[in-house]
């Protein structure tokens, strides 16, 4: 298998996974039950989650009036957006 199968099934997976973290911890939260930590969603987040976050945010409508994901998770798409642009660039020129 390609490294870069290995990278497609991984970002998959951890956005898959994130999404229904913040599915669960909506849940949770609805029920008054031991929630998944802030630094936990957004480390996943961090971790190639970003998507699944972004879309777990809309869909299950979870931490969405909070300003640290409201703008945490923008911009962590953009940072890792910027980050695969510049992969790409540098190794296509060289």
């Amino acid at each position: 298998m390609t490294l870069e199968k290995l990278i497609v099934i991984y970002l998959v997976a951890v956005n898959v996974v994130t999404f229904f973290m913040y599915g669960i911890d909506k849940f949770k939260a609805k029920h008054s039950m031991w929630r998944i930590s802030e630094a936990t969603l957004l480390g996943m987040a961090v971790i190639g989650g970003s998507i699944g976050a972004w879309l777990g945010m809309r869909v299950w409508h979870h931490k969405t009036m909070h300003k640290k994901f409201q703008l945490g998770i923008p911009l962590i798409i953009a940072a890792q957006i910027a980050l695969v642009i510049w992969i790409i660039n540098k190794s296509y020129f060289q």
